[in-house]
Parts: structure tokens; sequence; C-alpha cells
């Protein structure tokens, strides 16, 4: 299971550096963009040379985010946090020059502890809030104050009293506007981030959790696949026996009754012959086929001349069942297939529920269409139709049916087309109203068969 889960993890650990990579790059054009303003549009002075310093800093921080991003390496959570504390350093020299915690725009602590909060475990957010909480704190008392809170006065000898005092309140004024225009800014601002940034990283924790569920019923279902080939392994070995005696018995039962006194008898017991031997061909090739990886159980073929051989060994098991092959018109392309013998019996499988549930009269259809990616092969038959209740969870878990036994072969067929990364769909037909069988299996191109061979 984890050979399963943690590449899955793995991608959604890169896929938030990716996020925290955009928004330094959406906090480097708002600080530039904030400096850049108030310097040159309201006539702040500014210590600029150390404000774009820490800029600077904050994009090579970026650039190495970048570098980072194209590489290999596994991603990991604590660098993650460390990436996010260096933000908040960054953070911290540009209200440091800047007054401060008297800097309306000082809300901006706030997010590194929710990107914190979301993208890493409750141990790093408590960290979080500690390390913002404690340069809050310090920025309280060691800043640089904003020149707009003292009031300027170009030459306080000549100013009367009331003139100072006017020109307090002028200056206060001002500093009051700026400030609420800051807090405007900041609500603004973060409720934009809030509502992109932190609803698309929780998007990503849904789809990993979506991921980690799937998982987790691959693995249910691998370990109820597991089950049924342990059970069916033990009821070949224990149905040897009986089977070869059964054989014995009905050879010798069509030795004491030929046909040309007991023809009707004699055909029956041929009958009863030809499936004991086709029930031990099958124990046969169970115990040819156990333990076999895909690898090892797979060939690569033609699609082409795998589906001739499909159909070949269902002539077989059906040799009277009618059958219409029908290729859709496209463009030939020498596709190729790996010839798995589980998947080959899926697909006969699928025909001989199919010849069993269709009219007799109309037999059933293959329909079969394929790109240089994938190939389709739909089966139809002319019978009633699966339920409509069952219709979506077909295959999904063995079925208990009085018909058609317990649905265990058709889960296994589910179970394998799955593996090899394929899919089925079940459904009903609108105008015959038949069941229909969809699969769709991948194909390999020239050089991948030369890999794999």
């Amino acid at each position: 299971m984890q050979a399963q889960v943690l590449p899955k993890s793995q991608i959604s650990i890169r896929e938030n550096l990716q996020w925290l990579f955009i928004l330094r790059n959406l906090m480097i054009i708002s600080e530039a963009g904030i400096v850049f303003l108030a310097v040159f549009g309201l006539g702040i002075k500014l210590p600029q040379q150390e404000l774009w310093l820490v800029i600077l800093s904050i994009m090579s921080v970026n650039c190495y985010t970048w570098m980072r991003l194209k590489t290999a390496e596994d991603v990991t959570e604590i660098e993650i946090f460390s990436q996010l504390v260096v933000d908040v350093f960054g953070i911290t020299s540009m209200l440091y020059l800047t007054g401060g915690a008297s800097n309306p725009i000082i809300w901006v602590y706030l997010l590194p502890l929710i990107v914190t909060g979301i993208m890493l475990p409750q141990a790093y957010a408590w960290n979080m809030v500690i390390l913002t909480s404690s340069l809050y704190t310090i920025l309280i008392a060691y800043n640089i104050p904003l020149p707009s809170i003292e009031p300027h006065l170009p030459n306080p000898d000549i100013m009367t009293p009331a003139m100072q005092h006017k020109l307090h309140i002028i200056s206060d004024k001002n500093y009051f506007n700026l400030h609420i225009f800051g807090m405007w800014f900041g609500f603004v601002f973060s409720a934009g981030l809030v509502a992109y940034f932190v609803v698309e990283l929780s998007k990503t924790l849904r789809d990993r959790e979506r991921t980690l569920a799937e998982a987790r019923e691959d693995a249910l279902r691998n370990d109820r696949v597991v089950s049924l080939a342990t059970l069916a392994a033990s009821a070949a070995h224990d149905m040897g026996t009986p089977l070869g005696t059964m054989a014995i018995v009905s050879h010798e039962v069509l030795q004491d009754f030929p046909a040309h006194r007991y023809p009707d008898l004699h055909e029956k017991i041929t009958i009863l012959e030809q499936q004991i031997a086709r029930c031990k061909a099958a124990l046969s090739v169970m115990s040819a086929s156990s333990g076999e990886m895909r690898a090892e159980s797979g060939e690569v073929m033609g699609l082409v001349e795998y589906i001739d051989e499909v159909l070949s060994q269902w002539r077989t098991q059906k040799p009277s069942a009618k059958l219409s092959l029908v290729v859709k018109p496209c463009v030939y392309l020498p596709s190729q297939i790996i010839a798995e013998r589980t998947l080959t019996h899926s697909i006969i499988n699928i025909l001989n529920n199919a010849a069993e549930a269709t009219d007799p009269d109309k037999g059933i259809e293959l329909h079969t269409q394929w790109d240089n990616k994938q190939a389709v092969i739909e089966v139809r038959d002319f019978g009633h139709g699966l339920p409509p209740e069952l219709l979506s969870y077909t295959g999904a878990a063995p079925m208990v049916s009085k018909k058609q036994g317990l649905g265990v072969g058709l889960f296994l067929t589910c179970t394998t087309i799955q593996r090899i990364g394929g899919t089925i769909e079940f459904y009903n037909h609108e105008k015959t109203g038949g069941g229909c069988v969809e699969i769709t299996l991948p194909l390999i191109n020239n050089e991948e068969s030369d890999d794999r061979i």
C-alpha cells in the first residue's frame, strides 16, 4: 500500500511548495508596489536602500525555491516550514524599517500563520504562532518610526503656538488617513488571499484525502482478491482428485454403454466427460498461473492478433454462440498490447456472460476501435439488460445472484482490468435494451515494447 500512497503524498507536498512560491511572488510584487507608492506617490521618506535590499533577499530565496522545484528530490515538511520562517523574517525586516507595530499592514503576520496551519501539521502551526507573536512583540519596542508620525515643522522659530497646534492637527489627520488607507488595503488584500490561495490550498488537501481514500479502497479490494485467489487455489487442490475420479468413471461408463445401443445416454455421458475435461483444464491453468507476475504471465502482441486469439479461445467454450465482430472505421495503427493470461480470462468471462444473457437467435456483438494509446472493446448482448440498481456497483464486489452465481468472476474481471490501467463500464443499450460492457485498455508503442521485452 505504501508504494501507492507515498508518491501521491509527495506530489501534494510538492504542490504546497509551488503554492508557496506563487504566494511569495505576489508578496514581492506587493511590497515593491507599496514602497514605490509611498516614496514616489505619497512623498514619504523611507530607508529605500535597506527596503530594496530586503526585497532583493526575498527574491533570491524565491529563485532558490524555483530551482528547487526543478529537481526530483523529495520535498519535506520541515523544508516548507523553514521557507515560511524565512518569509516571516523578511516581513519582520520590512516592518522594522517602516514603523514596526504601528505599521497598518502589521496584519501580514497572519498570512504565514494561515499557510502553516493549512499545509503542515498542528505542531508547526503552534511554532509559527510563537515565532510571529514574539517578533510582533519585539517590533513594538524596536523599530524605525514612520516619518509621518512626527509633525513636520520646517521653521519652528517663526511659528506661533497656534500655528504649531494647527500643523500638529493637519499632520495627525494626514497620518490617520494614511493609517485608515493601510487598514483598508490590508483587509482587501487579505480577503483576496483567503478567497483564492487558502481555498486552493484546501482543495489540494481534499484531493490528497481523496487519493488516500482511493488507495485504501484499492488496498481493500486487492486484499479481497488475494483472499479469493487463496480460496481458488485451495479449491483447485481439493477438486483435483474428485475430478480425476469422475473422469475415470465417465470413461468407463462410456465403454459400458456404447453409442449404437444407448445413443441418448452415450451422448449425455459424452457431454459430461467434456465438461469434466474443461474443469480439469481450468484447474491446470490455475495451477500454472499461481504466483506469476504480470511481466511473467504476459507477452507483447499485436492488438489484432490478440483479439483473434481471445475469440479463438472463447469459441472452444461457446462453439454454438453467435458473434458479430464490428471494427469501427479508423486508421490502421500497428498497436500492441501486453497479452496477460488474466486479461484474456477476463474478456472471455465477459463474452460468456453476454452469451448466456442474450437472445440465442441474435447472439452478441463485439465492437472494437483503437488509436495509438488505448483500445476500446465493447460487448453487447440482446437480453433483458442489467437491473438499474446494480449498474452503479456491478463488479465492485462479489454479488449474490440466483441466476448468475456469486459474481466472483465479474469482480475479478473488473479488478484485473483496473490493475493493468484500464477501465470497465456497465450500462444498458438504449435501443436494443440489452446489457453493454465497455472495456478500455492501455496500449504500448514500439519503444515501450522493446523495453518490456
